[in-house]
């Protein structure tokens, strides 16, 4: 019988190889009826799950993976800038069995790109900055860019990233090479480069200081020609052969017709 942990592992796991999409219901009786164990134990670890920002429920939809509004994909990418760089600079030296670790998990990458198992290519694609935590002697930071990655994963999903992942792996290579010669500043440079170049291969749209930019584009005129005066609605109707119909200045009503 599955515990806890077991569930929320597999759950992680799912999500960073992109085999659940964002928003995507956990039904309890699934889950226990999948895992061959007691909504209990489920609902345990859908709970540690929400407590660390992969999933959410509400009354009405239950327990689903969350759905990053643009702001709190920044937000992920910020606190991965953060973490990642942070944790470089803290580094002194890398031992030799961090590197020979680090190129292993490399030449997994590298296979996994070349093949077909889109899944796989993924999740190893994101499990390299875990692995990088806890080959630079980081568990607690491993745990957390665990977490972190599999979020950046589903934002990815949701705003339709177009980075290539022959270009990520080649990124972590040169990371790897730069920690190998102890160039650790040139490692702290190369990652935040990386990060910036997954984050701007997102189709998020520029912060804007109107909070209603989005609702007033969408409801700007079909049209992009200026609205006409007066004087030329009352030529053209009498052209058209039309009469023309009242002046209204009610934008309420302009709106009305249009929609």
């Amino acid at each position: 019988m599955a515990t806890a942990s077991d569930i929320s592992n597999r759950i992680i796991e799912a999500v960073m190889a992109q085999k659940l999409a964002p928003g995507a219901r956990l039904g309890e009786q699934q889950l226990a009826m999948l895992f061959d164990c007691s909504r209990t134990i489920v609902r345990e670890a859908l709970t540690h799950l929400a407590a660390r920002g992969i999933v959410t429920v509400s009354a009405r939809r239950g327990w689903y993976l969350i759905e990053p509004s643009q702001d709190e994909a920044r937000e992920a990418f910020e606190a991965r800038r953060v973490i990642e760089m942070g944790l470089i600079r803290c580094t002194t030296t890398v031992n030799k069995a961090a590197i020979k670790q680090l190129k292993n998990h490399l030449t997994r990458e590298k296979a996994a790109v070349k093949g077909k198992d889109v899944g796989l290519r993924s999740f190893l694609l994101g499990d390299f900055h875990v692995c990088l935590a806890e080959c630079l002697g980081n568990s607690l930071l491993a745990d957390t860019l665990r977490d972190f990655t599999a979020r950046t994963t589903l934002i990815a999903m949701l705003y339709q990233s177009s980075h290539d992942a022959a270009q990520s792996c080649e990124e972590h290579v040169q990371i790897v090479e730069a920690l190998e010669k102890g160039n650790l500043v040139l490692a702290e440079r190369l990652m935040q480069s990386h990060i910036g170049s997954v984050q701007a291969a997102l189709k998020l749209q520029a912060a804007s200081g109107d909070p209603l930019a989005q609702l007033r584009s969408a409801l700007s005129p079909l049209s992009p020609a200026q609205p006409k005066t007066a004087q030329e609605l009352h030529t053209s109707v009498r052209k058209s052969g039309r009469k023309a119909a009242p002046s209204n200045d009610d934008s309420s009503t302009y709106l009305g017709a249009l929609l």
